[in-house]
């Protein structure tokens, strides 16, 4: 998989598992949430992102 994927798919396990800590844990997990919403609309504008600098450490290929 290339980073662009890695990407995608960290995403989606961040909102979904806050989601359900949310529920189940504790309701403050919600802001995790938050979070990652916005880490991804300001990546989309900036093409910025610290998960991106953390694969890119791991020496995940680019595409």
């Amino acid at each position: 998989m290339n980073i662009e994927r890695y990407l995608r798919l960290a995403g989606g396990l961040a909102v979904l598992v806050s989601l359900l800590l949310a529920k189940y844990v504790d309701g403050k997990w919600i802001y995790f949430t938050y979070f990652v919403g916005i880490n991804l609309v300001q990546s989309a504008f900036t093409n910025w992102c610290p998960f991106k600098s953390i694969l890119k450490l791991l020496k995940v290929k680019e595409c």
